[in-house]
């Protein structure tokens, strides 16, 4: 006999239909699985004949051929047991009702199987939903741990189970299983971060600069001698980033959940992701890879914060890899037998020291290292990815009486306040274009909404002509202009708000012009 089961697989963020024809025909007793299972999908015929033994039904020796179809694309991952096991069961018709079919039609499989009969959570439920919800399924049966997860997504009917004999008796109306209903959910909780920017003495321009660079999405590197605050100035970003609109929100949960990274009892991310990996990280675990492609660091900080800390201390060939993805905002991972793109729209913020002893440049202590030594340590740091940064920003010590100062600095509320005023300012102006922040504008976009006076005209071709800028240095000034002028409430950008923005382009000239 034959039966048809419908399951949902990934390629990446999105998913497919798998149609899982399962055939039980008398014959010489054979267990076969095809249509390009990979090795987690051939051992589900191990899995699912011992829980079906271990779930009180008969495992009848026969000739059993499972097809995954499409056929021409590789399954995997463990997500088809319980289709598979739920179509044996179908075909020995152990589950048999007057409206079996018409259930199955709109009903969709998702679930690992253990040996006992126990149904174990699995990961990239959330993106696998919304594609059901796409091709018009109206039910998903799927393990209890996922429903929390899949009740995110509205119209569509979620079944939460934990036994393969519910199931069974579900599909046999023997028993009622209540369906979870939808939790999607979009209020912001106070947040309690443990860095704020009141515990942060002084570096006021250092605090503007990363306001600025919250504002507009934009990429910021930290530089100055040891001690002087970089690394707690960036931990004390996310306090002040902008809240996450529900289509982002919706995004980053997608990612995580294929990497089974989500809070169970939590599952949709309502804050901004915040990745510091060390400085020892690959090149696959940055941008992603593996055998099964998997989202790396840069697509788990998506819409959120890519920190390295420490930067001269990367891998030079890991650091370079990042410069297609800054620019592009998704990387493409290749394989023999596929290619998946996933999105990596992040913040790219950096600190480091300007050389190897720390202080060349400060005010406070000599710099003891040659000429050749500070050249060297510098240019680990190449000129297209420097480039690619909106914001340089040098970090000077505190003094002892700034630190020693008992009045308290401003609040990272209060200047998230200002941020998310700025960053509504430019979801609206760009709704039709969908996309969140100026540092996402388009050429064309930035003629359009990024336009100068003369007077703003000649001071940046100045400036161009001075420092030798670069065609994405002046773009990236543009970016910054429109940002500042957002946060002072100006629909124009004024000869204030290019002098800001082109003051955070002249520090490399400073280190690496040298």
């Amino acid at each position: 006999m034959l039966s048809i089961i419908k399951s949902v697989a990934l390629h990446g963020l999105d998913g497919y239909l798998v149609s899982i024809q399962v055939d039980v025909s008398p014959g010489l007793p054979s267990f076969e699985i095809v249509g390009l299972p990979d090795t987690s999908v051939k051992e589900a015929k191990e899995r699912v004949k011992t829980a079906i033994k271990n779930s009180e039904e008969e495992f009848l020796s026969r000739r059993i051929i499972v097809n995954l179809s499409p056929a021409n694309i590789k399954k995997e991952g463990s997500n088809f047991d319980l289709a598979i096991a739920i179509g044996i069961l179908v075909a020995n018709g152990n589950i048999c009702t007057s409206n079996l079919e018409l259930i199955l039609k709109d009903t969709i499989f998702i679930g690992e199987l253990s040996l006992d009969g126990r149904i174990e959570q699995v990961k990239g439920v959330l993106p696998i939903c919304i594609e059901a919800k796409n091709l018009g399924i109206k039910r998903i049966i799927l393990p209890k741990g996922n429903a929390k997860e899949a009740s995110i997504i509205d119209n569509i009917e979620i079944i939460p189970v934990s036994y393969l004999n519910e199931v069974k008796d579900f599909l046999n109306n023997k028993i009622d299983i209540q369906n979870i209903i939808n939790q999607k959910s979009h209020s912001y909780p106070d947040l309690l971060y443990p860095f704020d920017f009141s515990d942060v003495k002084g570096q006021e321009n250092v605090k503007r600069a990363l306001e600025i660079a919250a504002a507009g999405g934009h990429n910021c590197l930290l530089i100055g001698s040891p001690g002087s605050g970089k690394t707690m100035l960036a931990k004390c970003l996310p306090s002040i980033l902008p809240d996450l609109t529900f289509d982002e929100s919706l995004e980053v949960t997608k990612i995580h959940s294929i990497s089974g990274l989500l809070n169970e009892d939590n599952p949709l991310i309502l804050t901004r992701p915040f990745r510091s990996p060390h400085h020892t990280i690959t090149e696959t675990s940055l941008i992603g890879g593996g055998r099964i492609p998997k989202p790396g660091e840069i697509s788990l900080a998506h819409y959120g914060v890519l920190f390295l800390d420490e930067l001269t201390e990367f891998n030079k060939s890991t650091l370079e890899v990042l410069r297609g993805p800054i620019e592009d905002k998704k990387v493409t991972i290749s394989r023999v037998n596929s290619s998946i793109t996933y999105p990596c729209n992040f913040m790219f913020i950096a600190s480091m020291n300007p050389c190897p002893c720390g202080y060349f440049g400060s005010k406070e202590k000599k710099c003891s290292c040659k000429e050749e030594q500070i050249k060297k340590y510098i240019n680990k740091i190449s000129g297209p990815l420097l480039d690619r940064i909106d914001i340089h920003i040098e970090v000077d010590g505190i003094k002892y009486d700034k630190l020693g100062n008992p009045t308290p600095s401003e609040t990272s509320a209060e200047i998230r306040k200002r941020v998310n005023i700025a960053r509504n300012l430019q979801l609206d102006r760009y709704k039709k274009y969908h996309i969140f922040s100026n540092s996402e504008l388009t050429p064309s976009l930035i003629n359009k909404y990024c336009k100068l006076s003369q007077e703003c005209n000649l001071i940046l071709e100045s400036a161009f002509n001075r420092l030798g800028l670069s065609a994405r240095a002046y773009s990236r000034i543009l970016k910054v202009a429109r940002t500042i002028a957002d946060l002072d409430d100006s629909s124009d950008i004024k000869v204030s708000h290019l002098a800001e923005a082109i003051q955070y382009r002249s520090l490399d000239r400073k280190y690496w012009k040298r």
